[in-house]
């Protein structure tokens, strides 16, 4: 398993999607990728509507409050890989786990992979 620690999963925990989100963002469109096509992996990822993603970004959220509310995809195990220097499906805590997942579909997404295998064959 891959090992964060204590200081790293609460640090994690506390960031708000509020500030996350804009970097996010940033990062798809900069790679020619939408904001609609953002919003479509998180949709996969936590089960939420677009109404209910601005509002957790308006209220700044934690992602630990994000992802307690969030209704995790079926297929979330299914993505795998590296990103910022750990093993998604390695890490250990799960609350960092599922962040980084999240990190890894938007990665996935200004990579320009395609989205039904972004979203691991399923709709988003």
């Amino acid at each position: 398993m891959s090992t964060t620690t204590p200081a790293h999963d609460a640090r994690i925990a506390a960031l708000t999607l509020a500030d996350v989100y804009p970097h996010y963002l940033a990062k798809v469109t900069r790679k020619g990728r939408t904001q609609v096509e953002l919003q479509q992996v998180i949709r996969w990822l936590t089960g939420f509507d677009d109404a209910r993603l601005q509002r957790l970004i308006d209220e700044r959220a934690t992602f630990r409050e994000v992802f307690e509310q969030a209704t995790l995809n079926p297929n979330a195990g299914l993505v795998t890989g590296v990103i910022c220097g750990y093993r998604v499906e390695a890490i250990e805590n799960p609350l960092t786990r599922q962040v980084r997942c999240l990190d890894k579909l938007v990665d996935e997404l200004a990579r320009g992979k395609a989205m039904a295998k972004i979203l691991r064959g399923g709709v988003g």
